[in-house]
């Protein structure tokens, strides 16, 4: 502090801030699933004040908004579990999935504007729907369907299928009217149609590959009303190399994304006289997709008849631009919003859900023409002084397995300082996937502990995506040891250089990010507290009971299960907790379905059992990730709390 700092000083983890438990769900949502409609916008909402459900909402070019279902409606699927792609736009309104039955409604937009009573396209036999394109002129859309029903109960490995589904509503009574299209691989996804309705383009693989791995990208010619498919032939892809987002333009070429060259980059394809000829359109070391987790990854669309809109990942950031389909030629757009989510485009528009380092995410809107940027919606009633906002500083360190990436926050506020000659207390978060990555976005997850006094380091570890294939792949095999290195050597050259308290580290993480949390705690001596949410401490157990999509998502991050057991339990964290000196916080939901709450219950008991101190907080009805409103802010109340014992202070 200078002589005319006026802040109060104040020990670090207890500064007043402006950001409380309530502002964390106080006007906020979850933007998801951008579609356009001519000048109209729609996208999915969740709210956590409606327990978490998802609204679809449509947005008219003169501002005025309207939910497309009443609030019996959760606009969600549960295809894969982690679902996307839940809706379609079409020429008289959508068609959409519902959560609570799992079927498929068609909704019309009546003359006034508003929606007319939901329509039931599907019956009630156990399948769930995604990933849904809309073929108007055979009366049909096509979907991805996930057979959970089967005699005597549930099915442990749905199968998935690509079928088409009838928009007059005649499959209800008639099922043998939805026909089922592609059948036989593990998954199937991204049914695309061209724009002359001649083929249809879609991705599939097999165990155990996940789709960041290995996939193949198929297309066929459409025939029988949308009922059959002919002449099928793969166009990309195969093994050790993964294939996604089919995109045709105007004039009947395939754009897709694949990483042969070791990064997600774009090519197109022509059909020249029925032969597929495919051209790498801009070589570059950028990936211009995202990992898919959900269906309907749409990090590009169709700008024009000559350019794409596209959205790439380079250093941990992600830009936006156009790029010519002829040649591949890029045209960076700059601006204060990276795009982290789908990327749509129509006419003058482009529309896509962004980032930006000083304001919540939200729907924005590029008007092509006038050069304007609007703000559709934010995800975030959240407002904070600019002198209270920490900004990102991308960071790089040396782990044991290489260089490591992640974004460092500082504790920030405009009203308190720490005392003096002391450094701040760190939290390393570890996202989860562990297939993913995190962004430099403003978030209040992150505001809530820097505006409080805590330093915040948000690492992309090995395995994290944006960084190309040879930086995803060192996890291949190393899940609980790469990343954990890169977490604790980042949290170790933080506190080397000066920045962050060396003997105040800690560690939390959800889902995957959990595990790395649990076996950072356990198999080093680096962090000092540390919270799981809804993490892994049992991989063996995880192996045994996660659902279809991650069954054998283990066999590349560790090994196959059971040949390689002893791996599973050499680094499951529960069979090593006489390693174990630091307290822990674990928060988890009892409705969990991809890493069940035995696994929290399971840890907290181990670790009380030696002795050593564990909170376990349950939250009733809550999934995987908290969407209620009063969960998330209980748990990080708990968090909070947690932290001061540990490290001895009084939260204001």
């Amino acid at each position: 502090m200078t002589e005319t700092d006026t802040r109060t000083r104040a020990p670090f983890g207890a500064w007043p801030s402006p950001l409380g438990v309530t502002e964390l769900t106080a006007g906020t949502v979850r933007l998801a699933e951008v579609a356009l409609d001519g000048d109209a916008t729609y996208w999915i909402e969740g709210r956590p004040s409606e327990g978490g459900r998802q609204a679809l909402v449509r947005h008219e070019a003169g501002g005025a908004v309207t939910d497309v279902v009443d609030a019996t409606f959760d606009v969600r699927t549960r295809a894969h579990e982690y679902g996307g792609a839940s809706y379609a736009v079409t020429p008289t309104g959508v068609v959409l999935s519902r959560r609570e039955d799992d079927l498929l409604y068609r909704v019309d937009r009546d003359g006034d504007g508003s929606f007319a009573r939901p329509v039931p396209l599907v019956p009630a036999d156990g399948r769930r729907y995604a990933d849904l394109e809309v073929d108007a002129e055979r009366g049909v859309v096509y979907a991805v369907a996930e057979d959970h029903g089967a005699p005597g109960g549930q099915r442990t490995d749905p199968r998935a299928t690509l079928v088409s589904v009838p928009l007059d509503g005649s499959g209800v009574a008639d099922p043998a009217a939805i026909a089922v299209l592609v059948d036989g691989p593990d998954f199937v996804t991204s049914p695309r149609l061209s724009a002359d309705g001649a083929l249809l383009a879609w991705i599939s693989w097999d165990h155990p590959s996940m789709p960041w791995d290995s996939t193949t990208l198929h297309v066929a010619s459409v025939a029988d009303g949308g009922s059959r498919l002919l002449h099928e032939r793969s166009l990309a892809g195969g093994p050790g190399v993964s294939a996604a987002e089919p995109q045709w333009t105007p004039t009947g070429d395939l754009i897709h994304v694949d990483d042969r060259t070791g990064w997600w980059n774009l090519y197109r394809t022509e059909f020249v006289e029925g032969e597929a000829r495919t051209r790498h359109l801009h070589p570059a070391e950028a990936d211009f997709s995202l990992p898919q987790w959900g269906f309907g990854p749409r990090t590009h669309d169709i700008l024009d008849e000559a350019h794409l809109v596209v959205s790439w990942s380079s250093g941990g950031h992600r830009f936006l631009g156009a790029m010519l389909t002829a040649n591949g030629q890029l045209e960076r757009w700059d601006g204060d919003w990276e795009p982290w989510g789908p990327v749509r485009a129509h006419g003058d528009r482009v529309v896509f859900i962004g980032e930006s380092a000083t304001q919540p995410g939200a729907i924005v809107e590029l008007d092509l023409v006038g050069g304007h940027v609007n703000v559709l919606r934010s995800s975030s009633e959240l407002h904070l002084d600019p002198a209270d906002v920490s900004r990102p500083e991308a960071v790089r360190w040396r782990s044991e397995v290489g260089i490591a990436h992640g974004f460092f926050y500082p504790p920030t506020s405009a009203r308190a300082a720490g005392p003096a000659g002391e450094l701040p207390p760190l939290l390393v978060f570890s996202h989860g996937g562990p297939t993913g990555a995190t962004s430099p976005g403003f978030r209040p997850s992150v505001q809530f502990w820097t505006t409080r006094g805590f330093a915040v380091l948000d690492v992309n570890y090995s395995g994290s995506t944006g960084y190309g294939r040879a930086y995803r792949d060192r996890l291949r095999g190393a899940w609980g040891v790469a990343d954990v290195r890169d977490c604790a050597a980042g949290a170790r050259w933080l506190a080397d250089t000066g920045r962050v308290d060396g003997a105040r580290l800690a560690i939390r993480g959800g889902s995957a990010g959990g595990f790395t949390t649990l076996a950072a705690l356990t198999f080093t001596d680096t962090f000092t507290a540390g919270a799981s949410l809804y993490g892994i401490g049992d991989l063996e157990a995880l192996a045994r009971d996660t659902h279809k999509f991650e069954c054998l998502y283990l066999d590349s991050l560790i090994g196959p299960y059971p040949q390689q057991r002893d791996r599973y339990l050499a680094r499951s964290p529960i069979h090593h907790t006489d390693r174990l000196s630091a307290p822990m916080i674990l928060l988890q939901g009892t409705d969990d379905r991809v890493v069940p709450p035995n696994q929290a219950e399971s840890m907290a008991k181990a670790v009380a059992d030696k002795g050593l101190h564990v909170e376990l907080v349950m939250f009733d009805g809550e999934g995987h990730g908290f969407r209620r409103a009063e969960n998330i802010q209980a748990a990080a109340t708990a968090e909070l709390a947690f932290y001061g014992r540990a490290f001895g202070f009084t939260p204001a």
